[in-house]
């Protein structure tokens, strides 16, 4: 009897660290798999907004805009208020989705850089983005020092 408790006991145990293992493995991929999303949506969303400065410095006789809020202020905007998430329009950095930040930086009259910052580096980005006047997105690997 005590032999039968014994192999019950070693298969329970079996049992409970493939469980472990198939769990572990499994969270893995969906983490991975979020921050691949997070990390297309940045570029999505960098592709946006310099479409937006651009659009802006042509109606306006290639004058960029001094911050983001501008393309939202516009009537039109270049940017619908409805599509970030953040409240404060006059804040330096915006948020459209979880997991990165935005930053416009106007560098002369002729041209501007955007940035897509993950918020923690390594757990909802791997990579920072930026996008500069001619519009090639630069992949950069965010420093963990955050």
């Amino acid at each position: 009897m005590g032999n039968n408790i014994g192999r019950s006991i070693v298969a329970l145990m079996i049992v409970i660290s493939v469980t472990a293992l198939i769990f572990r493995f499994s969270l893995e991929y969906v983490l991975n798999f979020n921050i691949r999303q997070q990390e297309q949506n940045a570029q999505d969303i960098l592709k946006l907004i310099s479409t937006a400065v651009e659009n802006y410095a042509k109606d306006h006789l290639g004058v960029f805009p001094d911050s983001l809020s501008e393309l939202v202020r516009t009537d039109p905007p270049y940017i619908e208020k409805g599509y970030y998430k953040k409240i404060n329009v006059d804040s330096r950095f915006f948020s459209f989705t979880k997991g990165y930040n935005y930053d416009y930086l106007k560098l002369e009259s002729a041209g501007y850089r955007c940035l897509a910052m993950p918020v923690l580096c390594g757990l909802t980005g791997r990579n920072a983005f930026t996008v500069d006047s001619g519009n090639a997105i630069i992949k950069e690997e965010c420093s963990k020092k955050e």
